[in-house]
């Protein structure tokens, strides 16, 4: 007895894998760049920078993984959407490496610590922007002709991408901030909750407005949604949702430490499944399948013995990271 494995739907999640662990582990280091004109005070930022020291550069593994896996596995999909998504992409590859290198170079100097202050707020901000208008630009569709782009230059700019930028730029700063909950203490912490109360009120005005334009920009949409028996599956998620920003509520008024970032990774990873639930089977969507953009088998398995290798060694390694850096972050002490 044979068992068919698709390996195309396989190399989906694991793609969807790889971006989601991206997005969960850089976004609360882009949410505190975000927030970073926030905390004028010199030590307040010094104890933010160093919250992150020991793990930030790593979490780019993911993006290049994502995206070098969707190249490989589904080239198709990879030579529509790249030339559809340059500028977003270049910008947000610009954002990274500023942030990156006022990463570094903020504490070689004292006169010049500003600039790269704002050099560090200033890539977060545009890699997250970037980030979430290319999101919304592939949601919207892209146009295709054959097996080509066939769109223009800026039909990556519209209203609702737009939306779906700014949503990821507040969700990030939701996550900045409740990591901040978790990793800080006394005044920072407290000003930390102050902005989670804030952004987590702006998320969920996000959600709502991304949830109820998506629907409207193809009909499809809506039947994935709304359709009987599709409904059964889909009423949970919103659902969800609710228990979980309720949950999320009563972590920030009893002040917990631990909870409020974990529940916003729970957000996060509900609006993830609701994104997949709206694209699926659908790499490109409404016009090219996974199954179409996918590459010949015998590549596919190939790469499937180096990922199986790969993805548990940094899966392993991050959370040793995370683990020997655990705790609170005082004023005074980092690992730059």
């Amino acid at each position: 007895m044979s068992i068919a494995i698709d390996l195309a739907t396989v190399w989906a999640f694991i793609i969807a894998f790889a971006v989601f662990v991206y997005v969960v582990m850089d976004g609360f280091d882009l949410g505190l760049g975000i927030l970073f004109p926030f905390f004028p005070n010199k030590a307040d930022r010094d104890v933010i920078m160093n919250s992150v020291a020991p793990v930030w550069d790593g979490n780019e593994t993911w993006l290049v993984l994502g995206g070098g896996g969707m190249m490989a596995a589904f080239p198709l999909a990879y030579a529509v959407l790249m030339p559809a998504l340059y500028t977003p992409m270049i910008v947000m590859l610009l954002g990274l490496v500023f942030r990156g290198v006022a990463f570094e170079f903020r504490w070689r100097t004292q006169k010049e610590r500003n600039k790269w202050d704002v050099a560090f707020a200033g890539g977060s901000i545009l890699a997250a922007l970037a980030q979430g208008i290319a999101l919304g630009a592939i949601l919207q569709g892209v146009h295709v002709e054959g097996r080509h782009y066939a769109g223009g230059w800026w039909d990556w700019l519209t209203p609702f991408s737009i939306l779906t930028g700014v949503s990821l730029v507040v969700g990030y700063a939701l996550l900045g901030a409740t990591w901040l909950v978790m990793k800080t203490e006394d005044s920072l912490r407290e000003r930390a909750y102050h902005f989670s109360w804030i952004l987590l009120i702006a998320m969920l005005v996000a959600i709502g407005a991304v949830s109820v334009a998506t629907p409207f920009l193809h009909v499809q949409y809506i039947h994935r949604w709304f359709a009987w028996p599709n409904i059964i599956l889909t009423a949970p998620v919103p659902i969800a949702v609710a228990a979980v920003t309720a949950m999320l509520l009563r972590a920030l008024a009893n002040k917990y430490d631990y909870q409020p970032f974990f529940l916003t990774l729970a957000l996060f990873a509900l609006s993830y499944a609701g994104l997949g639930i709206s694209m699926y089977p659908y790499i490109v969507p409404q016009s090219i399948t996974i199954w179409q953009a996918a590459s010949p088998e015998n590549s596919q398995v190939f790469m499937l013995f180096g990922v199986s290798i790969l993805i548990p060694l940094i899966l392993a390694y991050t959370a040793w990271a995370y683990w020997v850096f655990r705790g609170k972050v005082r004023h005074g002490a980092g690992y730059h």
